[in-house]
């Protein structure tokens, strides 16, 4: 029960606009993950960015299981396995971005597509979390159990042998 494991691993990419430059990055991500992307939708308005509330502005695709794991050591291989001290939050989940889709191993440049980065956020947990998302009988994870910052830190350098630097 003490075991970390990767929860869910989402890749995001925020294009700011609907039309023609959401439906590439569309398809850059299910290129990339093998998953098709659900739109993300604004939740405010804003003037100056042209954006209103309700607009679908960016994609994402949530991973988990196996494909979380393979996309992950493809996404720390393109960062050259290394990652900021700064990327981990206190509960040790971690994040970091991607700046163009080119760089992973298999993808080549489209000039039809462009250029696309993306955010990469990986979700850290013990067995044992579904007590917090059940219907009945609802109870809070105890502190001792929830993962830190240091044990996420290890399990990254354990299991994808990564060097966190910082």
């Amino acid at each position: 029960m003490r075991d970390v494991r990767i929860e869910k691993t989402v890749v995001n990419i925020g294009v700011g606009e609907a039309g023609e430059r959401l439906i590439k990055a569309q398809k850059v991500l299910e290129m990339l993950t093998g998953q098709r992307p659900v739109e993300t939708i604004s939740k405010t308005t804003n003037k100056d960015l042209g954006i209103r509330e309700g607009m679908p502005i960016g994609c994402k695709v949530t991973l988990r299981g196996e494909k979380a794991e393979d996309f992950l050591k493809r996404a720390l291989w393109v960062k050259n396995n290394r990652l900021a001290n700064y990327n981990f939050d206190p509960e040790g989940n971690f994040s970091f971005g991607v700046p163009d889709y080119t760089e992973f191993e298999e993808m080549k440049y489209d000039p039809e597509i462009g250029i696309f980065g993306m955010d990469v956020s990986v979700s850290l947990k013990r067995p044992g979390y579904r007590v917090t998302k059940r219907r009945r009988r609802t109870s809070k994870i105890p502190i001792r159990h929830r993962v830190t910052r240091e044990e996420g830190i290890q399990f990254i350098r354990d299991r994808f042998e990564i060097e966190v630097v910082g």
